[in-house]
């Protein structure tokens, strides 16, 4: 009898043991929770974009707690039924990221946009980055529509590359999606040397003038003829681009007060929460530490890199055919980019560093809204031709 209860505990502990996170673990999973743990770091000690590091840190440590794949514990982000992936279908199903372009459009001024029409044009070169990715991405042996996923990375638009990789590459959206945001993060670190490498002392003191005053009657009108104009040309970008007008139109109205605060705050911080926790989960150690996984990081290095340096540079050149008065500063170029609006910040700190007095952030705001606009049409161009 003493033997058999012997064996029974035995038996038990053994079993218990194997559905211990210690017996199921490999060495990717401690990779994986170091990286989830440097995400937080970066995100409590360096103050980079901490509303999303947080929540992707902490659940790329919930994503990689190993345990029994073959227990039916209905506890995985990808196994159905399961609460994680229940959560994730806002992200597989590509629903999270028009809530999220609902609560921008509801919290994004456009005026300076709307007052400097010309300043949509930097935000279009921006996107130079996305279709140079999407080359180099084609060239190295992607497919064509994972190619297209990964490219939109240089947007540096988080929602928009969850929402094209959902559509056009399932499979590496957790990569693509760790990816953009981390490059989002990096944008004080990145976009600098960038802009002090393609920019002269005498450039950087350049000073525009005040933006005119926008009427509210153009602030209405804006998203409406907005949405309009983009989705007849880009209809695959409806959802996205659909939802960041309306934001602004409840915005704008001054009879929708209560829908755009919760929109812009109850809302897209309950989005945000969900996404960032789920996107950050999808990285499991099997399915995310892949040779594809590196060459996306690379890619999208690169991408965001090329779209950078292009907004500052079509800057300068767009700068040879202005008038002396009405010179642009190419400071702003880098705004050109979706990371709203912290790559407008980038450019006012960097004009104050040079110039005390100069003051460049509701210029800045111009070309990076329409960079949330132009990375949405060209998510949209992508997903009309591969999907």
């Amino acid at each position: 009898m003493e033997q058999s209860l012997g064996s029974f505990f035995a038996d038990n502990l053994q079993e218990f043991w194997n559905f211990t996170g210690f017996a199921n673990a490999t060495w990717q999973h401690f990779v994986m929770l170091a990286v989830g743990l440097f995400f937080i770091w970066l995100a409590i000690k360096k103050n980079f974009e901490p509303m999303l590091l947080v929540p992707i840190g902490f659940g790329i440590l919930i994503g990689n707690i190993p345990f029994n794949t073959t227990a039916g514990l209905e506890i995985g982000i990808y196994e159905e039924g399961s609460v994680l992936n229940i959560l994730y279908n806002g992200v597989s199903a590509g629903w999270y990221p028009p809530l999220i372009f609902l609560g921008i459009g509801a919290m994004t001024d456009f005026s300076a946009l709307i007052a400097n029409p010309k300043l949509m044009l930097i935000g279009a070169a921006a996107q130079f980055g996305i279709f140079g990715a999407y080359m180099v991405a084609l060239a190295i042996g992607f497919a064509p529509d994972q190619a297209g996923a990964i490219a939109i990375i240089g947007g540096a638009d988080g929602p928009t590359a969850i929402f094209i990789s959902s559509k056009l590459a399932p499979n590496l959206m957790g990569a693509i999606a760790v990816s953009a945001y981390s490059y989002m993060a990096l944008v004080p670190v990145i976009q600098p040397p960038i802009m002090r490498l393609f920019t002269t002392k005498k450039e950087r003191l350049i000073r525009m003038k005040p933006a005119r005053a926008v009427s509210q009657n153009e602030k209405i009108i804006f998203p409406i003829v907005g949405m309009l104009l983009t989705c007849f040309v880009v209809p695959s970008g409806l959802p996205l681009l659909g939802m960041l007008f309306f934001g602004n139109l409840l915005r704008e109205s001054g009879v929708t007060t209560r829908l755009a605060k919760t929109a812009s705050n109850a809302l897209t911080d309950i989005v945000t929460i969900l996404l960032g926790m789920t996107v950050g989960a999808s990285t499991q150690a099997t399915t995310f530490l892949t040779k594809e996984t590196i060459f996306i990081f690379f890619l999208g290095f690169m991408a965001f890199i090329i779209a950078s340096s292009s907004g500052v540079l079509f800057v300068k050149l767009f700068n040879l055919f202005l008038p002396k008065d009405k010179k642009i500063n190419p400071l702003i170029g880098n705004a050109g980019v979706s990371a709203v609006p912290m790559s407008a910040r980038i450019s006012n700190n960097l004009g104050l560093e040079y110039d005390p007095s100069n003051y460049l952030l509701m210029h800045a705001m111009g070309p990076n809204v329409a960079g949330v606009i132009g990375s949405a049409v060209a998510a949209g161009v992508l997903l009309g031709f591969l999907a």
